[in-house]
């Protein structure tokens, strides 16, 4: 065969190896992916997922993606076998693998550093037995930011002006309800599609929820004037990925919680950015005693709920040590009382 050009001859090859490229994929097991993402294919958690599915052709899996807006509806096509994985937020993960469940424990993680070395431990192959957990097996999970308080008028600003308000409250997160009825606020059951439009309709005077929700669901409106958001991390909201295990080749949780990790730092560069382009007029500095004090009641928290079987004991002990390591002079890391 004779080329005039060497550009005939790139071409040729290319073509060649886009066919090759088509031929393996052809080959490949085909299975489906359902994301959870509440903006749709648009969103964030989609369009990461664009880029995760040309890595699992590396992996050995050829995946078709179904983004869902209604978390639930994606969590009951999972259960009921309509899709071979699944991406969901942190707290419904609870079903499937409590351990990896519990990184969003209340207060139990200090800040994005903390996040960070925590997900790059759960990456390694040595962490691979607790990611499986029956037919299922946790294949990636990424960082969605700290969850904050969200306010329709600044004088909200501490536990005791919340006792009586209501507060939008995601029905299923048993932390949450319980932390609702730690401060007397009066719980008004939402999802992640209806907390948003109470909240900036005035139904509710308080909502919680990460930086990245802000523009996308407008929080603004119901802040309005005189609301504002209380620079205090909650907890960390996280997304993660769920195998059923049987149905992906082996060893791809492995790459694929590899792959995760290696996405981390852009994840947190979306989440900074959401933080930083909020306004400075709404939020609102709390002192560092109140600061503590609200963390004590977080630990409280989580020892009841660990207590109740809700909680990981073993998950609640690493971020106990990551909490230490940063600060080894607060007093539960000198007395030792994790939790």
């Amino acid at each position: 065969m004779h080329f005039k050009h060497p550009l005939h001859l790139f071409s040729f090859i290319l073509c060649l190896l886009l066919a090759s490229i088509s031929i393996q994929a052809k080959e490949l097991p085909t299975r489906s992916f359902c994301v959870f993402d509440p903006i749709g294919e648009k969103g964030p958690a989609y369009q990461g997922m664009v880029d995760y599915k040309a890595a699992a052709l590396e992996w050995g899996a050829l995946l078709t993606l179904h983004v869902y807006t209604n978390e639930a509806v994606a969590l009951a096509d999972f259960k009921a076998g309509h899709c071979d994985a699944v991406g969901l937020t942190g707290t419904r993960i609870r079903p499937f693998n409590k351990f990896t469940a519990t990184i969003e424990a209340v207060g139990a993680i200090d800040d994005y550093d903390q996040m960070r070395k925590l997900v790059g431990m759960l990456a390694h192959p040595k962490a691979s037995k607790y990611m499986i957990d029956g037919d299922y097996e946790v294949a990636g999970i990424m960082p969605a930011g700290a969850v904050y308080v969200f306010v329709r008028d600044k004088a909200i600003n501490s536990v005791e002006a919340a006792a009586g308000k209501r507060l939008a409250t995601i029905d299923y997160d048993v932390a949450s309800v319980k932390v609702v009825n730690h401060i007397g606020a009066t719980m008004v059951p939402v999802s992640i599609a209806t907390f948003a439009p109470r909240f900036n309709n005035g139904y509710v005077d308080i909502a919680y929820a990460p930086a990245i929700a802000y523009e996308p669901f407008e929080m603004y409106k119901g802040m309005g004037d005189k609301g504002g958001i209380l620079r205090f991390n909650l907890a960390q909201m996280n997304g993660q990925l769920i195998l059923r295990k049987d149905r992906f080749p082996e060893n791809f949780g492995q790459k694929s919680r590899e792959y995760a990790f290696s996405n981390f730092p852009k994840a947190l560069e979306h989440i900074l950015e959401a933080e930083k382009n909020i306004p400075k007029k709404y939020w609102i500095e709390l002192p560092l005693e109140q600061r503590e004090e609200y963390k004590a009641m977080l630990r409280q928290v989580r020892i009841e709920l660990r207590d109740e079987g809700i909680y990981d004991t073993k998950m609640l002990k690493i971020l106990f040590k990551l909490r230490c390591q940063t600060n080894p002079g607060h007093y539960e890391c000198i007395e030792k009382r994790e939790g």
